[in-house]
């Protein structure tokens, strides 16, 4: 029998009937009683995330340093007696979760590099971005448009 390959496994998943495509891109899930939410990974998985924003009081973007989105990168949200609530490798760009008010340490890391940040989250979505330096080796940053 011939393996499946991660193309077959994901045309697989997107044909699945009543699944739309951009359902099959995200990744939505509990823990410690916190629902959360990430992808964003083509127009239709950044619609639908966009569509959900006001479930959620806590919105992370996750960039290189030009601006392009980054994917595959572990988050950990941990309360502020140090406890983890939350930790979850982010489908795409972007990473939604709501959690109960209060004061939080979010770590981000992608490629080995990590972000620590602070952040107080109430009954109103917060969004923080975190950006990452381009590597020449892994990166392909889009051009920018130079023209004025």
């Amino acid at each position: 029998m011939k393996p499946m390959t991660y193309l077959g496994l994901v045309s697989m998943v997107m044909a699945l009937p009543g699944l739309p495509p951009a359902l099959a891109a995200e990744s939505t899930g509990m823990q410690q009683h916190v629902t959360f939410a990430s992808g964003g990974i083509g127009a239709s998985s950044q619609e639908s995330l966009r569509a959900r924003e006001r479930d959620f009081n806590l919105k992370l973007v996750f960039t290189l340093a030009e601006g392009d989105y980054v994917a595959d990168v572990a988050v950990v949200i941990r309360d502020a007696r140090g406890h983890i609530v939350l930790q979850h490798e982010a489908s795409g760009p972007f990473f939604m979760a709501k959690l109960p008010g209060g004061s939080y340490d979010v770590t981000t890391t992608y490629e080995g590099r990590t972000h620590l940040r602070r952040v107080n989250v109430g009954q109103y979505l917060r969004t923080e971005q975190f950006r990452w330096p381009s590597n020449p080796l892994t990166d392909s940053p889009a051009p920018r448009d130079t023209r004025s």
